[in-house]
């Protein structure tokens, strides 16, 4: 996810938690100020709460699509995590997730999205500090079977913050209930589960990455 090396602490197992999976890495435009303010390369790791809460206020939309060569996601957001919602839509306007890959599969629990090995993800990370997000965990929010939520640091993280760019969709039909109350769920699948199970079906490496890339884009959706 990040561009730095993968530490043996990290080394994922079969469902295991949705955790930060490190590895090896391998002109701005114009932004409207209607539609964001203050102004997006002011994100820091020190406001980014507040910065989501106003961005959230004026940037309102809650569809996205996922596009790959497998084919397309459409995802709601929720408004009862208006933090994470917004953080999205965020990034899927500035084309962050346009850098980015699926990069961890595991058949039978999660396909997970938001990272890849290319500079241009590390430098849209660097840029705005790492930040991190304070939990939106709803009880009616669960792991079923297509919920979106935000992965996170499995250790070191007693307040179960949430990684801004790094998302993970339930494969899984039977849910994953033993994630509740750890991520927060912030969306769902609307259509595209043929695609997810697609992709379920790549074969990866040993830490989970797929061995052919997996490129997205990411749009907001009406």
């Amino acid at each position: 996810m990040c561009n730095c090396t993968q530490t043996k602490k990290e080394t994922i197992q079969p469902k295991a938690e949705p955790i930060i999976v490190k590895r090896e890495d391998k002109k701005k435009k114009p932004v409207n100020k209607k539609e964001i303010e203050p102004s997006w390369d002011t994100l820091t790791k020190k406001n980014a709460q507040e910065f989501f809460k106003k961005y959230g206020e004026l940037n309102k939309e809650t569809k996205v699509i996922i596009k790959t060569s497998f084919g397309n996601i459409k995802l709601k957001l929720y408004n009862d995590t208006p933090i994470h919602r917004a953080n999205f839509i965020f990034l899927t306007k500035i084309k962050y997730f346009n850098t980015a890959y699926f990069y961890r599969v595991t058949k039978d629990f999660v396909v997970q999205g938001g990272d890849s090995d290319l500079q241009s993800t590390a430098r849209f990370r660097k840029k705005y500090q790492h930040y991190r997000l304070k939990p939106e965990i709803r009880k009616r929010r669960r792991h079923r079977y297509g919920s979106l939520a935000a992965a996170k640091d499995a250790e070191n993280n007693p307040k179960k913050l949430s990684s801004p760019f790094n998302f993970y969709i339930v494969q899984s039909k039977a849910g994953a209930k033993h994630l509740d109350g750890n991520h927060t769920v912030f969306g769902e699948v609307i259509s595209g589960f043929s695609t997810i199970e697609k992709i379920a079906q790549v074969r990866v490496g040993s830490d989970d990455w797929p061995l052919v890339d997996i490129p997205m884009t990411v749009e907001i959706i009406k």
